[in-house]
């Protein structure tokens, strides 16, 4: 296992507080730190991105500190794509892995989240073997 100094820093957005709850665990249980949003707009709040300044970023310090971030696809307000695009829109976030989970299996809806930039696309419900590819992941993406 790779030696992290801090532990990997996750945002985990679900407007389902069931699924939100069950992914930090499985997080949690992974020796992740997570941070938890309901929706994309907290998401936003939360990276620093306001949506008055698109791609443009107020907080770079808190950006700096999440290594990951997975988010539903399916959520009101704004979803886990347009999520994506504004994450790999933005000058100072573009760089942090997105990981895209759904309950439901659409190639073509798959397909537009990768091709958008998505490092992975993971279907509901989460196992601990998903969570260990994660990792996987956040140990190849970190620098």
């Amino acid at each position: 296992m790779a030696d992290y100094g801090d532990e990997p820093h996750v945002l985990a957005v679900d407007d389902n507080l069931v699924d939100r709850k069950m992914i930090e665990a499985l997080l949690k249980n992974s020796s992740c730190k997570v941070t938890t949003a309901e929706n994309g707009m907290r998401a936003l709040e939360y990276l620093g991105i306001r949506d008055d300044q698109p791609g443009e970023s107020s907080a770079s310090a808190t950006t700096s500190k999440v290594n990951l971030i997975i988010t539903d696809y399916c959520m009101p307000g704004m979803t886990g794509f347009e999520l994506l695009k504004k994450v790999k829109g933005s000058s100072i976030l573009k760089e942090v892995p997105v990981v895209i989970v759904s309950s439901e299996n659409v190639p073509t809806r798959i397909n537009k989240c990768l091709a958008e930039g998505a490092q992975m696309f993971m279907l509901k419900p989460l196992k601990a073997s998903d969570v260990k590819k994660l990792r996987c992941h956040l140990m190849n993406c970190r620098t």
